[in-house]
C-alpha cells in the first residue's frame, strides 16, 4: 500500500517544486493539494494522508491552526521561509522542519524521516529495553554539549538543561533561557548524561533532578514530577522505580 500525502501551501511555485521532488518516490502518493488552511482541514479530515507537508504562514489559517482543527495526526513535515518556529513545530510532534528555498536532498532526508517513522511506530522500544537493562558503563559523562540554533553552534553546559522531551527522531532541550532542538534521539542523549543527575521519568521525557520542585503522589498510585519552572510531567510505571530509590 502506497504512503499518501497531501501538500499545503499558498505559493504555487513551492507546491509545483514539491510536486516535483515527490515524483522521485514510487512509494508515495500525493492525493491533493492545498492553497488555503481552511481547504487543508477540509482535505486532511476527508482523506486521512500519511504524511503533511504544510507551510506555515498562510492567509486566514496558519500551519499551526490547521493542526489544531484536523481530527487525525498525520506526520507533518514543515516547509517555510521562517525559522523561528522551528521549536513551536517540534513540540507539536512534527517529523521534520525545512526551510526555503527548498533544497532536493533536504527535503529527501525529510521525507525518508517520515517513512521511517511511519513504518517504525515503536522504534523507541529499544531505548526503553536499553534502560531497563541499567546498561549504563561509561565511567564519565558530558560536562558540555554543542546545540544547533538557526546557523550558530552553542556550547552548552549540561547543568543548565531543566529537562529533555523526545520529538519523533529529534529531542528539545529546555533550560532556564531558552530552548533547543537536537537531531539526536533522547536515548542517545540519555547515554551522555549523568544518570545521577539526569533521570528519566517517562519514555519521551528525562529530567534534571537539580531543577526538580517536587513530586505529587496520585491515589492510583501514580506520581508526577514538577519542575522549578513550573512544568509538570507524568512519571510512567516503568521509570516509578528510579524516583523511589531517591526517596530516603
Amino acid at each position: 500500500m502506497k504512503t499518501t500525502c497531501i501538500i499545503v501551501d499558498d505559493e504555487k511555485l513551492a507546491r509545483d517544486l514539491l510536486r516535483e521532488y515527490l515524483e522521485s518516490f514510487d512509494d508515495i502518493e500525493l492525493v491533493a493539494e492545498c492553497s488555503k488552511g481552511s481547504e487543508a482541514v477540509e482535505k486532511i479530515n476527508k482523506l486521512k494522508p500519511d504524511i503533511v507537508f504544510l507551510d506555515v504562514q498562510m492567509p486566514g489559517m496558519s500551519g499551526f491552526d490547521v493542526l489544531e482543527e484536523i481530527d487525525q495526526e498525520p506526520h507533518v513535515i514543515f516547509t517555510t521561509a521562517y525559522d523561528q518556529y522551528a521549536i513551536k513545530a517540534f513540540e507539536k510532534n512534527a517529523v521534520d522542519y525545512v526551510l526555503k528555498p527548498l533544497d532536493e536532498e533536504r527535503f529527501r532526508l525529510a521525507v525518508n524521516r517520515a517513512l521511517k517513522r511511519k513504518t517504525q511506530e515503536n522504534s523507541t522500544i529499544d531505548d526503553l529495553l536499553h534502560s531497563l537493562r541499567g546498561e549504563t558503563k561509561r565511567s564519565s559523562y558530558e560536562s558540555h554539549v554543542f546545540v544547533q540554533k538557526s546557523e550558530k553552534l552553542f556550547n552548552l553546559p549540561v547543568e543548565e538543561i531543566i529537562f529533555l522531551e523526545a520529538s519523533g527522531d529529534y529531542t528539545i532541550i529546555t533550560t532556564k533561557t531558552d530552548q533547543f532542538v537536537s537531531s539526536s534521539g533522547i536515548g542517545k542523549l540519555e547515554e551522555i548524561l549523568n544518570p545521577e543527575t539526569f533521570i528519566r521519568v517517562h519514555r519521551s521525557t528525562i529530567i534534571n533532578l537539580n531543577s526538580l520542585k517536587e513530586i505529587e503522589r496520585h491515589f492510583n498510585g501514580g506520581m508526577v514530577v514538577k519542575m522549578q519552572n513550573g512544568k509538570s510531567f507524568p512519571v510512567s510505571r516503568t521509570y516509578a522505580k528510579l524516583i523511589r530509590k531517591k526517596v530516603v
